[in-house]
């Protein structure tokens, strides 16, 4: 029996993650819970799990979930609150899984910390590694930590790799990586049109079920950005060796081309509960719950380039890469300020590339170095990205 812990369990990954425990409660024990605010979901998922620990960060709701507690079934929960109790609950001793699903930089440290501590780490906080990756990888291999990608596409890409793979590490029979997008809802609207976006529009992602910040980094394409970024570090390959791939279908979720002229795919139902129960039973496999995929009913696959007047976010992503050291961690801030702003309607959709690039041309390149240097970055970054949108839109 494993002990898991499910960093940002009301989030639709750790819903996912949850669904795929429960159909193997037999192999795996829900440790720890860990919400942002969200005490509703959170307490219906303790009822059915019953962990040790929880975590509610927002402090104000820690108070509120404390009481819903008082007199219920489940009173003997440990509550914490704030975010040093994530890295808390990521390395306790009876813990061997964390899956990281805390969207964005507040992911980091405890993502960091299950590393350092030498867990399982399922990731599926792709900015950790967008941040500080080589720090990131040095403490997974210092540790003796197991690192398995949840991205479906990064996911697809470790199915693809030869056996024993260990994330890290260069396969040397592997030329290339094909790193599959959907295009999102925009990819085929005229451009002139982009601007006049709505958020309501963006999050409403054609094949996938994801949370508001997501969806609007898939419809500008970020979200793959950040991804090549994150295939770079976790499989060791240079940016021009990772092409994006447009395939609107979603079926194929990434590829992997060798040096014979073999490309092998990964391919299946648009379903997170693929790569989470893919990386719960590795190195075995077992039953996800989701649909078999039925070949007659997809019919046709298209392919095709990514166009980068329609998602200069991609062109960023790729620049980011190249310049190197701080640069990606300036990217991510950038970009998690700008969607936030474009959310709340105080910019538009077309703006959200204006203001990141903008934000890189603020910051002269150096290394990433540590972490202090790398959550320094980060602060900057983000109140340089408000001070842009402040200038241009008030």
């Amino acid at each position: 029996m494993k002990g898991i812990c499910v960093l940002g369990a009301t989030g639709s990954i750790g819903v996912s993650t949850l669904d795929v425990v429960t159909r193997h409660s037999d192999l795996y024990k829900v440790v720890a819970l860990t919400a942002n605010k969200n005490i509703e979901l959170l307490y219906e998922q303790c009822l059915q799990h019953h962990p040790e620990y929880v975590v509610v960060v927002d402090s104000e709701k820690a108070l509120e979930f404390k009481e819903k507690l008082k007199n219920s079934s489940i009173s003997d929960i440990k509550v914490l609150s704030e975010s040093q109790s994530l890295e808390f609950v990521a390395t306790l001793d009876n813990v061997d899984s964390v899956m990281a699903a805390i969207v964005g930089a507040a992911g980091l440290l405890p993502s960091l910390a299950a590393a350092k501590a030498g867990k399982t780490i399922l990731l599926a906080n792709k900015e950790a590694l967008v941040m500080s990756g080589d720090i990131f990888m040095q403490a997974v291999a210092e540790s003796g930590a197991q690192l398995l990608p949840i991205d479906s596409e990064h996911n697809a890409i470790f199915q693809c790799m030869p056996a024993g793979y260990k994330s890290g590490i260069l396969a040397k029979q592997a030329r290339r990586i094909l790193l599959t997008a959907s295009g999102g809802p925009f990819r085929q609207m005229p451009i002139a049109e982009m601007a006049n976006v709505t958020p309501a529009q963006a999050v409403a992602h054609p094949n996938w079920d994801m949370g508001r910040k997501i969806s609007v980094d898939s419809a500008t394409m970020m979200n793959k950005g950040l991804e090549m970024i994150e295939a770079c570090i976790l499989f060791a390959m240079k940016p021009d060796q990772i092409q994006v791939v447009i395939h609107p279908q979603s079926i194929i979720h990434s590829m992997v081309d060798y040096i014979d002229g073999t490309v092998l795919a990964q391919m299946g139902n648009p379903d997170m509960r693929v790569p989470i129960a893919y990386s719960m039973a590795w190195p075995e496999r077992f039953e996800s719950g989701v649909e078999p995929l039925n070949i007659f009913d997809v019919r046709r696959m298209d392919f095709e380039e990514p166009n980068l007047e329609r998602f200069p976010c991609l062109r960023l992503a790729y620049k980011a890469i190249d310049l190197g050291g701080i640069m990606p961690t300036v990217l991510n801030a950038a970009n998690e300020i700008a969607v936030e702003a474009f959310l709340n309607e105080h910019i538009r959709f077309t703006d959200i590339p204006l203001i990141i690039e903008q934000c890189m041309e603020k910051f002269e390149i150096r290394p990433a170095s540590s972490l202090e240097i790398i959550l320094d970055i980060d602060n900057q970054a983000r109140v340089i990205s408000e001070q842009i949108i402040n200038k241009l839109f008030h």
